[in-house]
C-alpha cells in the first residue's frame, strides 16, 4: 500500500450500497412542501438542483421555522427509508473495504441521516469496517458544501486532504470533496454533468474495485 495514502472517503447511496432512492421524486416532494408554504417561489430550475441544493436555498430565505424544517427533514427521510429498505451492497464493494481495512482511514460521508444510514451499513455487514461515518446530521451544510469532508479531516488532524481520495457518483460529491481539498474519483458518473458543474475528477470508474489501482 502506499504510504502517501492516508484514508478514502466514500459516498455511500449508489457508491458502497445499490440504492433505491428516488431522488428526482424526494427533491420535488421537499420543493413542492416548501413553495406551499411560501418559503420558496415557483419555477425554480430543478435540472440544475438537487435536494441539498433545495435545501441550501430555503434555509438562506430566513423563512424556515423550526416545524417548517423538522417537516421537511421528515419528507426527506421517508424517502430515505422506503429507499434503503433492502439495499444491497454494490458488486465488488465488499472486497474492496475489505482489501483497504487496516491499511487506510475509511469514511464515509452522506447526506442521509447517520441512524439510516448506519442501519443500511449494519444489515450489509460494512459498518464496523468504517471509522468514520458522517451524516446530515454531523454537517453545517449538506453536499456540495464541504462540510462533510471537512469534519473527516479535522476528525484525523494528522492528515492533509491530499493524502485523502474521494470516491462518489455524483456531482454534489465531487463538488464538495474538491472544495475541501481532497482528489475525487467518479464512479459510474455522469462525467459531462459533473464538469458542467465545475468538477474535474481525478478518474472515472465502472468498478468499485478500481479503486484500488489509485493506492496500490
Amino acid at each position: 500500500m502506499n504510504s502517501n495514502w492516508k484514508g478514502i472517503v466514500f459516498d455511500m447511496d449508489n457508491t458502497l450500497l445499490r440504492s433505491s432512492i428516488d431522488f428526482n421524486a424526494m427533491k420535488w416532494a421537499i420543493y413542492t412542501f416548501l413553495v406551499d408554504h411560501r418559503v420558496l417561489p415557483q419555477g425554480l430550475s430543478m435540472d440544475t438542483h438537487t435536494t441539498s441544493t433545495v435545501i441550501a436555498e430555503a434555509m438562506q430565505t430566513g423563512h424556515m421555522t423550526d416545524e417548517l424544517s423538522r417537516r421537511m427533514w421528515d419528507i426527506a427521510k421517508q424517502h430515505e427509508i422506503k429507499g434503503m429498505a433492502g439495499a444491497e451492497l454494490e458488486d465488488g464493494a465488499l472486497e474492496l473495504i475489505r482489501h483497504l481495512h487496516g491499511s487506510l482511514h475509511l469514511s464515509i460521508v452522506t447526506n442521509n441521516a447517520r441512524d439510516a444510514a448506519l442501519t443500511a451499513l449494519e444489515e450489509n455487514g460494512i459498518a464496523s469496517y468504517f471509522d468514520l461515518i458522517v451524516g446530515r446530521e454531523q454537517m453545517g451544510s449538506l453536499k456540495p458544501a464541504p462540510d462533510g469532508y471537512l469534519r473527516v479531516l479535522e476528525f484525523f488532524a494528522h492528515t492533509t486532504p491530499s493524502q485523502w481520495l474521494s470516491v462518489g457518483d455524483a456531482w454534489v460529491d465531487g463538488k464538495a470533496s474538491e472544495c475541501a481539498g481532497i482528489p475525487f474519483i467518479a464512479y459510474r458518473g455522469d462525467i459531462s454533468k459533473m464538469n458542467r458543474m465545475g468538477v474535474q475528477p481525478l478518474a472515472d470508474i465502472q468498478d468499485i474495485r478500481d479503486v484500488m489501482a489509485f493506492v496500490q
